[in-house]
């Protein structure tokens, strides 16, 4: 539970990195996600880049919406600054941050219901501003909270806890975001951590728009119509005196698999993803062409992963708006008011 703090005892073996930190000082409160949830997983990928980058936790300032994605940040960073904000503004409140104080590392973590449905505008503008943050999206397809309803991001065909087969086509996040100008677009398993720590680091040290779809499976809701182990059918034929509730527990589902390979990773439903990692010569510097690939592997049935367009040259909110260089929550009545000469100098340069 949340509320129960973790031992602040660390065994004297563990590894300490440059600030002489080690990796349970970048973690947060006991997760209350479901056992085997691919979530946990980003937050552990999370605390690895942050650790073996040395970052300072206090200067990290990490938000999220509403969600199963959105109780993460409780479970990594604890020394950081958190804000929990309501469903789908998460991108408005961290660009309003980021204009203040441009001197913290923005960690933006997000769901595809907070993102591709009721956060979807918002998602829009702050990528389109190019926002200097990590946006990390923790995809999964259903609405976690409210029982296992189709996300946008859902794919035509997939079936519900319920049976439903959805009929709607997907958002793709990844192809928004190539389209709206982001300067770093990437794709991850939340079970390929080896990969998912670099895009991560890569995307803390890039200075513009950082996206990254993270396809996270969820364990709880996809015990299909037709199986005899799904809560439904146990219920129908089980003479039961009450009547329980429960997830069951799951083991995570991991991948190990080369660049360039496509692997099928089996769900625990007995559906399964295709997934496809960039070969070691992809070129993440054109924009259109990753558009292209992205869609040609898309039309067969492959998810592609890994980083697939960055701009080494990316500009900021900050050079756009010609901000000055210290934090705008630093500035006194001085500088914020400096008097009715220079508001009527301004005021005549826009005649």
């Amino acid at each position: 539970m949340t509320y129960l703090p973790k031992p602040r005892l660390h065994h004297p073996s563990l590894a300490c990195n440059s600030l002489g930190y080690t990796r349970r000082d970048y973690e947060g409160k006991i997760s209350t996600l479901c056992a085997g949830c691919g979530h946990d997983s980003i937050s552990a990928a999370i605390v690895r880049a942050c650790w073996e980058l040395a970052i300072e936790p206090h200067r990290v300032a990490k938000l999220s919406g509403i969600g199963c994605s959105s109780k993460t940040p409780d479970y990594f960073l604890g020394p950081s600054h958190g804000f929990n904000t309501v469903h789908g503004r998460m991108p408005s409140v961290l660009t309003g941050a980021n204009l203040a104080n441009r001197d913290l590392l923005y960690l933006g973590v997000s769901g595809d219901g907070d993102s591709a449905s009721i956060g979807i505008g918002q998602f829009v503008h702050a990528i389109r501003r190019g926002v200097c943050m990590v946006y990390i999206v923790e995809n999964n397809g259903v609405y976690g909270l409210t029982k296992g309803q189709f996300s946008a991001t859902a794919d035509i065909g997939s079936v519900s806890k319920k049976g439903v087969v959805n009929t709607d086509a997907p958002i793709d996040l990844v192809g928004l975001a190539l389209q709206l100008g982001a300067t770093y677009v990437a794709r991850g398993f939340s079970g390929d951590k080896e990969q998912l720590v670099p895009l991560i680091k890569g995307a803390i040290a890039h200075r513009g728009a950082a996206i990254i779809d993270v396809i996270s499976p969820c364990v709880a809701f996809n015990n299909h119509a037709g199986s005899t182990k799904s809560y439904d059918y146990v219920r129908e034929h089980n003479d039961a005196i009450n009547r329980l509730d429960f997830i069951t527990p799951r083991e995570e589902i991991t991948v190990d698999y080369a660049p360039g390979e496509l692997i099928e990773v089996e769900q625990h439903d007995g559906s399964s993803l295709r997934l496809r990692k960039l070969e070691t010569a992809y070129d993440p510097s054109d924009r259109v062409a990753a558009m292209t690939y992205v869609h040609e592997r898309q039309a067969a049935g492959e998810i592609v992963t890994g980083l697939l367009y960055v701009d080494p040259e990316a500009q900021d909110l900050h050079t756009h708006l010609k901000t000055v260089a210290a934090p705008l929550n630093s500035l006194d009545a001085t500088v914020l008011c400096p008097g009715a000469a220079v508001l009527d100098k301004i005021n005549a340069a826009l005649r």
